[in-house]
């Protein structure tokens, strides 16, 4: 709006000043105001921290207020409203494609992974170009393989999902777990932090030992009891003594609408066989909406956040709450979830005090019923 204000100006308009709406967000105005859904939108400030947060459009405006050039690779792109699809009636100007040659990509790793193949599914939703790559592309253990990613696709932000994710299987391979978790990401922030590439990369709730009695905000000290999470607390570790300008998102229990490998499908899958689900009344956590966690995610890349964030949907409850509750919505019976013997109490339940991003438990838990890929073909089977 300011460089169309500009060249307006320039063929002789009178114009004054641009002004910024909003600035402080809107609710429910997705819908516009249709619905009361309780959905917040940021303005140029998220007001969903203690205090409001700039985000990008903030940082833009005061740049240009003070006479200053911004430049930012999202703007290598044509407008949202230029993109196919936007329009439903054949559009006066010319829809121009998502990708760009002159558009710098965001480079995602772990293309085989339930987060990495989310990142680029929703980075083509949004229209940011993005290069998704598997370890024979990018193997993040190796610095000269993460060199020749970075040269050839010239990435203007690095997105890491790759990692060790078999958490019960970390205590028998230790190694290859810290390899994966904690030396792959040292590498990969020690090599964006040369180049000067903002890194995001993910950590987990398992940094805690779940003792302290309460939901854990990111100044909390990790205390790993298990090796999986020592990985994760390791690689945070190294990271901040790498000084990296580094996206670390600590999450919890994710479950998404496009994969089946999730805590959730699999209760309903079970369920509809007739089978009996056990799960902990005992260990809480912060189930996580892996759209929401996305979308979060790359809001705060493109606002130049750094350092550690929790991003989880709201709520902390028990895995036996968990299976009742989409049990529940999805109509199935609930007397076959089961309390297991061996029930362990531990509490690795997330929120933040930077700011809570992602919307309540419940309204994702209906929409992973609604939209689930998997569920649908598990219907029509």
């Amino acid at each position: 709006m300011w460089m169309a204000a500009e060249s307006e100006r320039a063929r002789g308009a009178d114009i004054r000043g641009v002004t910024i709406w909003a600035m402080f967000g809107l609710m429910d105005w997705r819908s516009l105001l249709t619905k009361r859904d309780g959905i917040y939108d940021v303005g140029p400030f998220d007001a969903r921290s203690e205090e409001p947060r700039p985000t990008l459009v903030a940082k833009a405006a005061a740049k240009l207020g003070r006479g200053e050039g911004f430049e930012h690779p999202v703007l290598d792109l044509p407008g949202w409203w230029k993109r196919p699809g936007r329009c439903l009636a054949r559009p006066r100007f010319e829809t121009l494609p998502v990708s760009s040659a002159a558009a710098r990509p965001i480079l995602i790793t772990g293309a085989t992974g339930t987060l990495g193949r989310a990142f680029a599914r929703i980075c083509a939703h949004r229209g940011l170009p993005h290069v998704l790559t598997s370890r024979a592309d990018l193997d993040i253990s190796d610095q000269a393989s993460i060199a020749v990613a970075l040269d050839r696709h010239k990435p203007w932000a690095v997105i890491n999902t790759a990692g060790f994710v078999r958490t019960w299987e970390a205590a028998e391979k230790v190694d290859e777990c810290f390899k994966a978790n904690a030396t792959g990401p040292e590498l990969l922030a020690t090599a964006c932090k040369l180049q000067g590439i903002p890194l995001v990369t993910f950590s987990s709730d398992l940094v805690f030992d779940g003792k302290l009695g309460r939901s854990y905000v990111e100044p909390d000290t990790p205390a790993p009891a298990c090796e999986y999470g020592r990985s994760k607390a390791e690689a945070e570790a190294r990271l901040m003594s790498v000084d990296a300008d580094a996206l670390i998102i600590r999450t919890s229990a994710f479950f998404g609408p496009w994969d089946r490998h999730n805590f959730l499908f699999n209760t309903i899958e079970q369920l509809k066989r007739g089978e009996d689900v056990f799960a902990s009344e005992k260990t809480i956590v912060s189930p996580t909406y892996v759209p929401d966690l996305v979308h979060a995610a790359l809001d705060l890349l493109l606002d130049e956040e750094t350092g550690i964030w929790h991003l989880t949907n709201q709520g902390a409850v028990s895995w036996n709450e968990l299976a009742r509750a989409v049990a529940d919505r999805a109509k199935l019976d609930l007397g076959r979830i089961i309390v297991p013997d061996n029930d362990v109490r531990a509490d690795t339940s997330l929120t933040s005090k930077r700011g809570v991003l992602l919307r309540p438990l419940d309204m994702a838990i209906e929409d992973f019923v609604q939209f689930s890929e998997p569920l649908r073909s598990l219907e029509d089977a």
